[in-house]
């Protein structure tokens, strides 16, 4: 009680930054954009039902530069969490938790997800007839 320098419990300012713990926060944020784009696809779709006017008005937007800033994030998110999720399921059963091999895992997860990401906007781009 008398020594109020100290912290009571460990906190961020003493633990080094650490791959495994940046991947974690990583999927949590992810897996709350996805929630988010969830919301988008729901507009999407409402649009979609609503008839052609709503519809071209959501994919006019979609397509604007501020819609694929959007999509682009959120296309990451996507991958980044199903990927991670797949390393989770080798987790559950028990393969992976050697230091080595989750570092290696860690930094493939991140790679493929960023590789799908920009497959899937260089295939979009490629339908749209190479038009940005």
């Amino acid at each position: 009680m008398g020594n109020t320098e100290r912290p009571l419990s460990p906190h961020l300012q003493v633990y080094k930054p650490q791959l495994t713990a940046a991947l974690s926060i990583l999927h949590r944020a992810t897996g709350v954009f996805l929630v988010i784009g969830s919301l988008l696809l729901v507009c999407w779709l409402m649009a979609l039902s609503k008839g052609a006017e709503s519809y071209a008005n959501v994919q006019g937007f979609l397509g604007s530069g501020i819609g694929r800033t959007l999509l682009l994030p959120l296309v990451f998110a996507l991958f980044y969490h199903l990927c991670n999720g797949i390393r989770h399921l080798f987790w559950d059963m028990g393969v992976g938790f050697d230091l080595e091999t989750v570092y290696a895992s860690g930094r493939f997860v991140v790679v493929m997800a960023a590789a799908l990401t920009l497959i899937t906007f260089g295939v979009a781009y490629l339908m749209r007839g190479g038009a940005l």
